[in-house]
């Protein structure tokens, strides 16, 4: 039986890659683009799911919001 659980991925871009995070499990991947780099995440959530020990978040309580802050520098 399989099970369905979502967790949240942040994506920036470093040089001419993607990077993907998920904060929950503290994972990462990368790819050439959002659609490879999403698969590429989502892949390493399953490996790391398939491990007897893995640890499944069961607080999801994460926020995502942004913030202003004031600089003196000019940007």
């Amino acid at each position: 039986m399989t099970e369905s659980i979502t967790f949240s991925a942040i994506l920036w871009k470093e040089g001419k890659l993607q990077i993907a995070w998920s904060p929950e499990l503290d994972i990462a991947s990368q790819g050439k683009n959002v659609e490879e780099t999403l698969g590429n995440l989502r892949e390493a959530i399953e490996l790391y799911l398939e491990d007897e020990n893995a640890k499944i978040p069961t607080n999801n309580s994460l926020i995502l919001t942004t913030l202003s802050a004031e600089t003196h520098h000019k940007v």
